[in-house]
């Protein structure tokens, strides 16, 4: 009975071997560590899902819980494709055997920016499989193989074909076999008595060409049995009242037969997101699934900011630095993307991922809204999302808005980064830092809840020609207001 259970025992083992992450190092810098999991890659075209963690030299606070943390394992969906990942799953763990809490995400896809932590896993998830000299030579016999039974069962199924076929039995009394070739010198012959026939027609009066029906048929030929005819009729057609479109009729089986227009054959094309027609916001729940927050969501925006309570808001600690930048036109807004940079609230850090425009404002403030927004869109290691928002109002011109004008892009979805030009996001801050914050949504598909929102109080001044600019482009970009609901708003006294 001993030697039995330990047998069990041992049989065990290599299951709970594989069972267990084993983690390899792909990025070591300041303060973490990132790993990766290959075990769990799991592939579906270009899309790969992997597991990966970010270890922490020092402990967080999980605002969930208040409990420390110093690991974060994420499950996420990488497309090789189009570089845009979506995290769906999230544990976080005081130590590699102690889990804190774990969240299922219903997060939204978003493009990877380079340098950050996704990007490093999306490099080593996307490479091709390496495939060693004896697995290739393998895959080489293997096709040989396959390819040479498909020959020897083609040539079989060709034997068996002709043995079977039955010998074509005649006799002297029995009538000759009709030849299947057309019998080219019969049709020309008769090609030309019509053409002749028809000449004759023509010179004829139009009184005397009027025939009835059945003798308006086609001319017999007389030609061999089981000869292939061609027949070509150059009599001119009668004119005639037009005749009513035949009804399509039921075929057997109780199908039917219809001609359609080609352009109501084609199906019907997927339905992109935006800001007017089929497209627009009161649709974006019904186009596509993944947006069903857009219309069931309790924590939507933008709002009308009013009513908050004046408090002691601590400062944002900006880090933002000068960077040479990526912009194009997505086909909804201009979008900037920039090198290291990010802001510091409440103990947690927000790395910068996307600089984006409004035009008008899409937040209003005690019922204002402004000429245009510029939204700069955060990520924190946890996953979480913050938006810091400046309201643009007609004043003088904006350097850096300038700046990036001067390289908007020629066409949609073409980006355009300038090798030796700079733009420092910290100049687009006002001056005073005081600000109104809730908790809201991202303003646009999937409309994804959960997301910190930090509107400056002070606007930023841009020239009446900058906006127009971005109006050649985007006349209204800007999701209505939603409803504000039983949400604390707070702002800076």
């Amino acid at each position: 009975m001993r030697l039995m259970t330990i047998a069990i025992a041992l049989a065990s083992l290599p299951w709970i071997a594989s069972a267990a992450p084993s983690w390899q190092n792909i990025s070591s810098e300041a303060g973490r560590r990132i790993e990766l999991d290959r075990s769990t890659l799991k592939r579906t075209g270009n899309v790969v899902e992997a597991q990966s963690r970010v270890t922490l030299d020092r402990e967080l606070t999980d605002g969930k819980t208040g409990n420390p943390y110093k690991i974060i394992e994420a499950t996420t969906r990488y497309d090789c494709a189009t570089r845009s990942a979506r995290t769906i799953k999230r544990i976080y763990r005081q130590t590699e055997k102690e889990a804190l809490r774990e969240e299922d995400i219903a997060g939204t896809e978003l493009p990877v920016r380079s340098g950050t932590l996704d990007d490093r896993v999306l490099r080593e998830v996307c490479r091709p499989p390496k495939e060693s000299a004896g697995e290739l030579a393998q895959k080489a016999n293997e096709a040989a193989g396959q390819l040479q039974q498909a020959n020897e069962a083609l040539l079989k199924k060709e034997l068996a074909r002709t043995e079977g076929s039955p010998a074509l039995k005649t006799s002297e009394t029995a009538a000759p076999i009709p030849s299947i070739r057309p019998n080219l010198k019969a049709a020309a012959e008769a090609n030309q008595s019509q053409e002749k026939t028809a000449a004759a027609t023509e010179k004829a009066p139009a009184a005397a060409t009027e025939k009835p029906a059945a003798a308006r048929a086609l001319p017999t030929i007389n030609a061999p049995l089981g000869t292939t005819q061609l027949v070509r009729n150059n009599a001119p057609t009668p004119r005639s009242a037009p005749r009513p479109a035949a009804k399509p009729t039921p075929a057997a089986g109780g199908y039917m037969l219809e001609l359609v227009n080609p352009a109501q054959a084609l199906p019907q094309g997927r339905i992109e997101w935006g800001y007017e027609g089929a497209g627009g916001p009161e649709n974006w729940a019904r186009i596509d699934p993944r947006n069903q927050l857009c219309a069931s969501g309790k924590r939507q925006s933008p709002i009308d900011i009013r009513d908050g309570i004046k408090v002691d808001l601590e400062p944002i600690r900006f880090d933002y630095r000068p960077s040479t930048f990526r912009i194009i036109d997505n086909g909804h807004t201009v979008s900037v993307n920039v090198g290291e940079s990010r802001f510091s609230l409440t103990g947690k850090t927000y790395e910068l991922e996307d600089i984006h425009f409004h035009r008008p404002s899409e937040m209003r403030v005690d019922g204002q809204r402004y000429e245009m927004s510029i939204h700069l869109v955060h990520r924190s290691l946890d996953g979480a999302l913050a938006v810091v928002a400046l309201l643009l109002e007609r004043g003088t011109e904006h350097p850096e808005i300038q700046t990036l004008w001067n390289h908007l892009p020629l066409e949609k979805h073409s980006p355009v980064q300038p090798p030796k030009t700079a733009v420092n996001p910290a100049r687009l801050l006002p001056e005073s830092g005081q600000y109104y914050t809730f908790m809201g949504s991202l303003t646009t598909p999937p409309c994804t809840e959960g997301v910190t929102w930090i509107v400056m109080k002070q606007p930023v001044q841009v020239s009446d020609e900058q906006i127009r600019i971005f109006s050649r482009l985007y006349r209204n970009n800007a999701r209505p207001l939603q409803a504000v609901g039983d949400r604390l708003i707070k702002e800076s006294r």
